[in-house]
C-alpha cells in the first residue's frame, strides 16, 4: 500500500510539473540559468530582480533537499535514493526537471533551485528582446511568460508545487507569497 501511495504521489507531481514550467512556445528555447538573467537584472535602477530571487526560498530549494530532514522524508514516502536524487522531490526543487536535457545551456545549474526560467520560461530567444518596449511581443513568441496574478495564471503556476500534496505543505495564500517574491520592473 506505501508502494503504491509513493507511485501516486510521484505520478501526480512529475505530471503536475510537465504543465507547471511554462513551455515557451518551442524546444528552440533553451534554459540559460539564473547567472544570464543576473547580468541585466541586478541593478538597482532596473529593479534588482535578481536579489528578490537570491533572497527566496526559491534560491534555496535544491540545497533543501541536500539535508538530513530532506532524506528522512523521502524514505518516509518510500524513496530508497537522498531527496536531492528523487524524482518526485527535484520535480519541485528544480527549474524544468521534465525537460530535455538538450534543452539546458553551458550555465543552467539544477544547482541553483527555482529560478526566474521556472516562471518566465526558457530564456535563450528572449533574454536580449524582454525588457526593451519595442521588443515584448517578440520576446512572448520567444519563449517569454509574466504569469499574472490578477488572471489567475500566477496560482495556476505556483500550486502545481505549493500544494497538499507536499510534504512540508503550508497554506496557501497568494498574495502573502507573492510579496515575498514579486520583482517588477521600475517604471520609468
Amino acid at each position: 500500500m506505501k508502494n503504491i501511495l509513493f507511485f501516486v504521489i510521484t505520478a501526480s507531481l512529475v505530471f503536475s510539473m510537465s504543465i507547471a514550467v511554462p513551455s515557451g512556445g518551442g524546444k528552440d528555447c533553451k534554459y540559460v540559468g539564473v547567472k544570464t538573467c543576473k547580468t541585466c537584472h541586478k541593478s538597482k535602477k532596473r529593479g534588482n530582480q535578481y536579489a528578490v530571487w537570491a533572497g527566496s526560498k526559491h534560491a534555496e530549494a535544491f540545497k533543501t533537499l541536500q539535508t538530513a530532514e530532506a532524506d528522512k522524508i523521502a524514505k518516509k514516502r518510500g524513496s530508497d535514493k537522498p531527496a536531492a536524487e528523487t524524482k518526485e522531490c527535484l520535480s519541485c526543487h528544480v527549474t524544468g526537471y521534465n525537460v530535455d536535457g538538450a534543452q539546458f545551456g553551458k550555465k543552467f545549474k539544477k544547482e541553483d533551485g527555482i529560478t526566474c526560467e521556472a516562471c518566465h520560461g526558457p530564456g535563450s530567444a528572449y533574454k536580449s528582446l524582454h525588457n526593451k518596449k519595442d521588443k515584448k511581443d517578440k520576446a512572448k513568441e520567444a519563449c517569454f511568460t509574466v504569469p499574472s496574478v490578477s488572471n489567475g495564471a500566477a496560482k495556476d503556476l505556483c500550486v502545481k508545487c505549493h500544494n497538499k500534496n507536499s510534504p512540508s505543505y503550508k497554506e496557501f495564500d497568494l498574495n502573502k507569497f507573492w510579496s515575498k517574491i514579486k520583482h517588477p520592473m521600475p517604471k520609468k
